[in-house]
């Protein structure tokens, strides 16, 4: 529950997809829609996917992607709602199964045992979204209450048109939920 005195805080968190490096409209209508953000990435989208650097300015605090010790200070105050985009076949599998391995997936893992509201923005490319293991995982994750947008495969149509992600549905699916 969010404290009076304070904006709602929001986790985005950032998987490996080349669609990664537009996550700044993502963070930007946050702000705009009165969240605090705070972004953590897989450890494979920290190498190049987006423009941390930018999304550290944008945010004022930096962007996570390893577990912290014990005595170094939490640097983000828990989350109210948590918006994952885009999300990969291979952390939503993670996720779904309980391997927390990384803090993106025990981050996940935490906030869905805690109830917070989680919006999902799948980049999953059609080959891999027709892999029972992953629509397994999608039944299971919407059983646990996770908000899933419309699936984004990154690929052109037929006229060669790459359609545009829908960053700022996550907040709607947010706010419907």
């Amino acid at each position: 529950m969010t404290a009076p005195d304070r904006k709602p805080f929001l986790y985005v968190v950032v998987c490996a997809a080349g669609i990664a490096a537009g996550v700044g409209e993502l963070i930007a209508a946050a702000q705009e829609r009165d969240w605090e953000v705070g972004v953590i990435a897989t450890p494979v989208a920290m190498g190049g996917f987006f423009d941390s650097a930018a999304v550290e300015a944008r945010t004022g605090r930096p962007v996570r992607s390893a577990w912290r010790s014990p005595s170094d200070p939490r640097p983000f105050p828990p989350p109210d709602a948590v918006v994952v985009a885009p999300a990969t076949f291979n952390t939503v599998n993670k996720w779904a199964a309980g391997f927390a391995d990384t803090l993106v997936v025990g981050t996940l893992c935490e906030a869905a045992g805690l109830g917070v509201p989680i919006a999902v923005l799948p980049c999953v490319a059609d080959a891999l979204a027709a892999h029972p293991a992953y629509r397994d995982s999608l039944v299971r994750l919407r059983g646990m209450g996770v908000r899933f947008g419309e699936p984004y495969s990154g690929m052109p149509d037929e006229r060669g048109v790459r359609a545009e992600f829908p960053w700022t549905s996550a907040l709607d699916l947010l706010e419907t939920g």
